[in-house]
């Protein structure tokens, strides 16, 4: 059984009844929205959202019936999030699936993504998760936030580290973060453990991201390096070159970003630069001491069997090879 299987394990019958309550959820009589909602469902991923939520929920006093409410509410939100992200970015895939948009057109796939924003407010409303449903809503302004703020630097390719930390703390890292205060908050955990459990999200949201900058130039996955470099990404590891580099270096860099990202030779050259100047191994070192921050807040919650997934999804979230 793989790592991330055996981490799954313990909460293996729980997440079978999120899975349950999540379906139920999404229930609609319209036909033609009962039809993209199964094809939602049918694609579901790793499940890691519900997993923060869960053991999040039980290092907190343990899972309640408001736990599965506020794991279905993150990804009901999460979902109407993605449905309009591939609108926006004319996306015909997710994960390797036709996207809405591509089967069922633009306008269908905003009415759905409008229809699961609905569902989420109204399954904590109806319940009076009101402390929950201010969790999620923020972080779905941060991911709103965070896409527009990288919008408008990506222009100029002027993203600063502070900047770029920013950038990803609310575009990526917020989600994370309100899976686990969440949890917490489901279990009736007081402010200051949802908010140390918030941190903790925050901190491995972070963490995930900084490996998905990583893995551009990881050489032994089986994937061609340097995507992000041909989609114009400003990753931490580009960012710490630019910063270390001379003015004609940086102009180099910046140039080759902005007018030959579909050039093979020279995005391999500043593959290279990238690797050789520090970048990769200065990204590695800031995800370390990330990972040991969010370690230590985990570790002001009691020693239990949750906390010892919590630290083992932690270490998996930083080793995966994609």
């Amino acid at each position: 059984m793989s790592e991330f299987n055996l981490i799954k394990q313990p909460i293996a019958a729980e997440l079978k009844t999120f899975e349950a309550q999540f379906r139920l959820s999404m229930k609609t009589d319209v036909r033609l929205l009962d039809k993209v909602m199964s094809y939602i469902v049918k694609r579901k991923g790793k499940q890691v959202r519900p997993m923060f939520v869960l053991y999040a929920a039980k290092i907190c006093g343990g899972i309640t019936d408001a736990s599965y409410r506020g794991a279905s509410l993150v990804e009901l939100l999460h979902t109407a999030t993605l449905v309009h992200d591939d609108v926006v970015d004319d996306s015909d895939q997710r994960r390797g699936f036709f996207s809405i948009n591509a089967l069922w057109k633009n306008k269908i796939a905003v009415l759905v993504g409008d229809f699961l924003l609905a569902k989420g407010l109204l399954l904590a409303v109806n319940n009076d998760d009101f402390r929950m449903l201010k969790l999620v809503s923020n972080a779905v302004q941060e991911m709103s936030e965070g896409e527009l703020l990288q919008i408008e630097k990506a222009r100029r390719l002027n993203i600063t580290e502070e900047i770029y930390f920013e950038v990803i703390r609310k575009k990526t890292a917020s989600l994370i973060a309100s899976c686990c205060a969440v949890g917490a908050a489901s279990a009736g955990a007081d402010e200051i453990a949802v908010e140390n459990m918030r941190k903790f999200g925050e901190l491995i949201g972070t963490v995930f991201q900084l490996k998905d900058d990583l893995l551009d130039f990881a050489e032994n996955t089986g994937k061609p390096t340097g995507i992000d470099i041909k989609e114009k990404k400003m990753t931490l590891p580009v960012i710490y070159l630019l910063n270390n580099s001379d003015r004609s270096t940086r102009s180099l860099i910046i140039n080759t970003i902005k007018r030959h990202s579909d050039d093979k030779k020279r995005v391999g050259e500043l593959v290279k630069m990238i690797m050789q100047g520090g970048g990769v191994e200065y990204t590695q070192t800031r995800m370390k001491q990330l990972k040991n921050e969010a370690l230590q807040l985990l570790h002001t919650f009691p020693e239990i069997e949750a906390r010892q997934m919590l630290e083992r999804l932690t270490n998996f979230v930083m080793e995966r090879n994609k």
